[in-house]
């Protein structure tokens, strides 16, 4: 007879799917590993079970025992099932943004669940963070797994998804792309592949309310960066130490309504009724795509877990509409902005040895607020009227000087494919603009004038 001595036992080996509708005019091929073939749903199947594991070995989980977790709920559900193989009881802390069914589902397997404020500070007695710690101290034979420091979480992934993505690709893939929220399912895969060959780039998929993308370019943990978000499962406010920067070569954020609508094209063009994240990690991961895959590049995507776990938000019609996320907007993109400028975007520069004063009269009979700033064919700084006023009034005489003497950082370039949402977020108040190459090549440049006729005439 062949059959499984637990439930448990089935966790890992899942499925590579090929991509071919959501991925169209993108070269290379594109393939997901499906993880809510785990028993769980989920991809935390693995590491949950690793974290059970590595703490019997060492002593720390004892029979009889409570395993106490803040979860996003997936990671909860891997415990759970731990738990009921090997006889140990299960609580578990989550943020009141997780959906209902998360918390349900939890409740079936026998798990106590306590609902704790989303918008707290890590630190605040009521985060679920602290909830779970103060649990564990106060519960006799309690583990507190901890799956965003605990590193047996990076060994699941090195142990399994790696070697299964390596084995499945016959060595052939050259870029993994995936979510990033504690980081193992991220740095223990991708250490693991960049051990068989280190030309295997790796792209972490993160979230705009969240710290990671500009701590790993700048070494900066800005809190200026920590808003609300409703993506649930990656992003995170704090830098867990499962996150490894130095194997995540590349960060793409994705909006919460990117992210929601990519989720619910992959159920209906691709078959795959998967969550939240899953749409995340396939949205970032296809705008990298558009820009640095070849026809013989094989990129691998992780779906982490099902669709079930979202029936009551991002499959629910009144629940997109509520939000805004609608799909059927008129100027969808950056590209679409281009389009309804009618040519009158065209770029308008000043060259940074010029007088401040030679710009002022580019401004004013230009009828335009900003000035990208060149050095022969670089942008290297940029102009705005404001700033320009403001200087004046200061200094008189500033008119005199150069551009280079008194020119802010260039403007951001975005892809022509960015949605209205990665601009909104872009543009602010001290960043008036963007830039955008078209595809021949020509550099033009978005403001937040225009930005607001394409959203007003939606």
């Amino acid at each position: 007879m062949q059959y499984y001595n637990s439930i448990i036992e089935t966790i890992g080996n899942t499925p590579l799917v090929k991509l071919n509708s959501v991925n169209k005019g993108i070269k290379g091929t594109i393939l997901v590993k499906v993880e809510y073939f785990n028993p769980g749903n989920s991809m935390k199947d693995r590491m949950a079970l690793k974290m059970i594991e590595d703490a019997e070995a060492a002593g720390v989980l004892k029979p009889g025992g409570t395993i106490i977790e803040g979860t996003s709920g997936n990671t909860g559900m891997g415990l759970a099932l731990g738990a009921i193989a090997k006889g140990y009881k299960c609580i578990f802390t989550l943020a009141d943004k997780q959906s209902q069914e998360k918390i349900d589902i939890l409740k079936a397997v026998g798990a106590e669940v306590i609902v704790c404020p989303t918008n707290v500070e890590p630190e605040d007695p009521r985060s679920y963070y602290s909830v779970a710690k103060k649990l564990n101290q106060d519960i006799p034979n309690s583990f507190y797994p901890n799956q965003y420091d605990n590193l047996s979480n990076t060994k699941a992934h090195y142990e399994t998804t790696g070697p299964e993505i390596w084995k499945d690709t016959e060595g052939k893939i050259t870029h993994y792309a995936a979510g990033v929220g504690t980081g193992g399912s991220m740095c223990g895969t991708a250490k693991y592949l960049k051990e068989q060959n280190p030309a295997v780039i790796s792209v972490g998929i993160d979230t705009y309310g969240s710290v990671f993308k500009k701590y790993k370019e700048t070494g900066i943990f800005d809190e200026k960066e920590i808003y609300p978000y409703l993506t649930e499962g990656i992003g995170e406010d704090i830098l867990p130490k499962n996150v490894d920067f130095s194997l995540i070569d590349n960060f793409v954020k994705v909006t919460d309504k990117d992210g929601a609508i990519m989720t619910r094209r992959l159920a209906r063009e691709e078959g795959l009724f998967c969550g939240w994240s899953c749409g995340s990690a396939v949205a970032g991961a296809l705008e990298y795509a558009k820009e640095n895959l070849s026809e013989d590049d094989v990129m691998v995507i992780i779906l982490p877990d099902h669709g079930t776990r979202y029936l009551g938000k991002i499959y629910n019609d009144d629940w997109m509409k509520a939000r805004g996320f609608v799909e059927n907007r008129s100027f969808d993109t950056a590209s679409d902005i281009l389009k309804h400028q009618n040519g009158n975007g065209k770029l308008t520069t000043i060259d940074k040895s010029a007088k401040v004063a030679e710009a002022i009269k580019l401004l004013t009979s230009n009828s335009i607020s900003q000035l990208p700033v060149t050095e022969g064919k670089e942008f290297v700084g940029s102009l705005t009227d404001t700033k320009l006023l403001a200087g004046l009034i200061d200094d008189p005489e500033l008119k005199d000087k150069t551009v280079e003497e008194v020119m802010d950082a260039p403007f951001q370039f975005v892809s022509a494919d960015n949605t209205l949402d990665v601009l909104s977020s872009v543009i602010t108040k001290d960043n008036p603009a963007v830039m955008v190459r078209d595809e021949a090549d020509e550099v033009h440049i978005i403001t937040r004038h225009d930005l607001l006729s394409a959203i007003t005439s939606n």
